[in-house]
Formats: C-alpha cells, sequence, structure tokens
C-alpha cells in the first residue's frame, strides 16, 4: 500500500506561485507514475499533470501547460507540482495519486490517492 500526503497549499494572490509536495510512504516510488488531479468548487474533477516513473516524460493539462511543473524526487519519495502566474480559476482542492506503471491522465487509473490540499487564488 501507498499512502500519500499532499502539502503546500494555502492563499495567494493572482500571478502569485505556490509548490505543493506530496510525500509517499508505505512503499518506495521507483516505478510508480504519479499524477496531479484537481476538483474546483461546483466543478467536474480534472487532470492537472502527470510523471512517469523514470521522471524523464510529464504531462500537463493545457489549463496549466507553461505555468505549472511536475517533477519528482524518490530519494525522497516526494511528488512536487510548482505552480507559477497562478490564476483565480486554478483555485481548487489538489490531489496527489500513484499507480504502478504507466503515466495516465485518468482519474481512475490511479489506486492510490491522498486527502487533497486545498489552493486559493484571490483577485
Amino acid at each position: 500500500q501507498v499512502q500519500l500526503v499532499e502539502s503546500g497549499g494555502g492563499l495567494v494572490q493572482t500571478g502569485g506561485s505556490l509548490r505543493l509536495s506530496c510525500a509517499a510512504t508505505g512503499r518506495a516510488l521507483t516505478g510508480y507514475s504519479m499524477a496531479w488531479f484537481r476538483r474546483a468548487p461546483g466543478k467536474e474533477r480534472e487532470f492537472v499533470a502527470t510523471i512517469d516513473g523514470t521522471g524523464e516524460h510529464t504531462t500537463e493539462a493545457n489549463s496549466v501547460l507553461g505555468r505549472f511543473t511536475i517533477s519528482r524526487d524518490d530519494a525522497k519519495n516526494t511528488v512536487y507540482l510548482q505552480m507559477n502566474s497562478l490564476k483565480t480559476e486554478d483555485t481548487a482542492v489538489y490531489y496527489c495519486t500513484a499507480r504502478y506503471g504507466m503515466k495516465s491522465s485518468t482519474w481512475s487509473a490511479y489506486p492510490y490517492r491522498g486527502q487533497g490540499t486545498q489552493v486559493t487564488v484571490s483577485s
């Protein structure tokens, strides 16, 4: 089993930056693809970014491309989401997820999920 705990969320002004962290316990993340999803109030959950087990291949949603960067540090068993140039529409609960094998942009493909961290962007 993999347990995931997100941190780093908070309140930030438009144009600001935050870095989310996702610490994994229970198993080393070697070979696991990781992804971030988010859910804004009144909206469906959406894919944000994913990174494969090697850390060499990433995919980002069009809505965050060029602003958000996903990365991983397997020595720390941690995945990050660097968020720059934040917009009010980025306000959401952000979830970290993990799966063994190929990366995916589909929520249901990830059996391991954190509890989420709130990001609020004010204008």
